[in-house]
């Protein structure tokens, strides 16, 4: 039994991707292409102007030019395989890239949602304790979050990956996405996956419930402190001052919760898969987007880089 499953167990994937819609294949891949190059762009734009000018370098721009690189990593681990394959006959993946590819795209995930949490404890500090905000937030302390979250999320990732190796798969290899997701990998596998569930379950609580209750306990907090602030005007620039992260907050959990809770198809379906682009794709095109609007530092930040160039 053990030879014939051996003999038999794939080493490829096919990826339906938007398969089945072969009318709107062109535009689909300008559309993809676009959101792609856009995203690309911002986040990169982002960790440049943060890096050169002397004025962002405080801990909350170093927490969202750390953002706009997972975000970086976080897209580019889905969509050029994406792109690649929509005028190719045969959309296959290797099994080795299809858990590399689940691996990065796992791994940016956790540590956006880890990254998320400790600018909530930022913003926290900076809004509840104004003065104290500087010996706080020291530069080591923000290292270590950053640290912590990138290996919360390369543990988790790599716990995943080694679950998913004990699995073997036989066939169908048919995955009806556009990238190599753990439920999709999970419904092909033809060995008992109670244990890969049982810890996706497990890692869902860690980084998605938890971190979301550490959020809401800052913001808790917060609300609270600016209640207090008896200006209008002191109130609306405090709230200003975390408005882009509540936001892109409420993004990330809000399009994670939909696709991963509600869906009772795990993502097979079309409409299912058109939902994880918004959190793949239009996420991390949005969050530099978000954060540059409303703040008027970015935007100061911006003109002064223009002045420089115009001088150079």
């Amino acid at each position: 039994m053990i030879k014939e499953r051996n003999i038999t167990e794939i080493t490829q994937f096919v990826l339906l991707g938007f398969s089945d819609f072969p009318q709107i294949t062109a535009l689909l891949f300008v559309i993809f292409l676009i959101l792609y190059i856009t995203a690309l762009s911002w986040n990169l734009c982002l960790v440049v102007l943060i890096r050169m000018d002397p004025c962002l370098h405080t801990p909350m721009y170093f927490f969202l030019s750390n953002l706009s690189f997972i975000d970086l990593c976080y897209i580019t681990s889905t969509v050029p395989k994406m792109l690649s394959n929509f005028f190719q006959e045969k959309q296959t993946i290797s099994f080795v890239g299809c858990i590399v590819q689940y691996f990065t795209f796992s791994m940016m995930g956790l540590s956006e949602s880890c990254l998320m949490t400790a600018m909530a404890y930022d913003r926290y500090a900076a809004i509840c304790n104004p003065l104290l905000y500087s010996s706080i937030m020291s530069p080591t302390l923000c290292a270590w979050m950053v640290t912590g979250s990138y290996t919360a999320g390369l543990i988790g990732s790599l716990s995943q990956i080694c679950a998913l190796l004990q699995l073997h798969f036989c066939g169908p290899n048919i995955i009806k996405h556009f990238f190599c997701d753990m439920p999709q990998l999970l419904n092909l596998s033809c060995t008992d996956t109670f244990f890969a569930q049982v810890l996706l379950a497990i890692l869902t609580m860690l980084f998605g419930l938890t971190n979301a209750l550490a959020i809401m306990i800052s913001y808790g907090y917060i609300i609270l402190s600016i209640m207090k602030i008896t200006s209008a005007k002191g109130r609306s620039k405090s709230f200003n001052t975390c408005a882009s992260h509540l936001t892109a907050v409420s993004l990330f959990y809000t399009s994670g919760v939909f696709v991963y809770l509600s869906s009772s198809s795990g993502g097979s379906s079309s409409f299912d898969r058109f939902t994880s682009v918004f959190y793949t794709v239009v996420i991390p095109m949005l969050n530099p987007l978000v954060y540059s609007l409303r703040n008027k530092e970015i935007r100061d930040a911006v003109k002064r880089l223009q002045r420089k160039m115009g001088c150079c």
